[in-house]
């Protein structure tokens, strides 16, 4: 039998959840995970990524619906999902991209009540054997290095 260790994981199992909401913190503070905040957007690094350069796009306004987005907030948001998508493009040459939110519990929401969106760009054989089979994931490059390559770019985004 082969173990695979995971010891970047035991952080997540043994910390103390959050209490409150993930997005509205990182409004309220710098952070190493928050790449961009804008008047009506923001977008941070996943902390639990399925791959390397997963990321959240979500309103500033604290909502968990898209019928409770105002039309500026919808075309804002939309626009930095598409600017985000144009960043990681840049920055990492993926060959494809999953983008997507999860209404709901049920729907796999681990963060309900604030909407966001989550971008994850995809590679030709990012999932091997070992996720299908085994349900683990390698990551190859850790979280600082992917958002110290990504916040270069995000320092320059302009959206509201």
């Amino acid at each position: 039998m082969k173990t695979i260790w995971a010891p970047w994981r035991i952080e997540y199992i043994l910390s103390d959840k959050e209490e409150g909401c993930i997005f509205c913190d990182a409004l309220s503070k710098n952070d190493d995970l928050t790449l961009f905040k804008g008047e009506i957007t923001m977008a941070m690094m996943n902390k639990y990524p399925y791959i390397n350069g997963h990321i959240l796009v979500a309103p500033v306004r604290h909502l968990s619906a898209l019928d409770q987005l105002n039309s500026e907030e919808t075309q804002s948001l939309l626009i930095t999902v598409e600017k985000s998508v144009n960043i990681i493009k840049k920055a990492m040459n993926p060959d494809g991209f999953n983008v997507g939110l999860n209404l709901g519990k049920v729907a796999g929401a681990g963060v309900e009540e604030h909407l966001h969106f989550h971008i994850v760009p995809r590679w030709f054989g990012d999932t091997n054997a070992l996720t299908v089979f085994a349900d683990v994931r390698v990551i190859p490059e850790h979280l600082q290095t992917t958002y110290n390559n990504l916040k270069v770019y995000f320092d320059r985004l302009e959206i509201k």
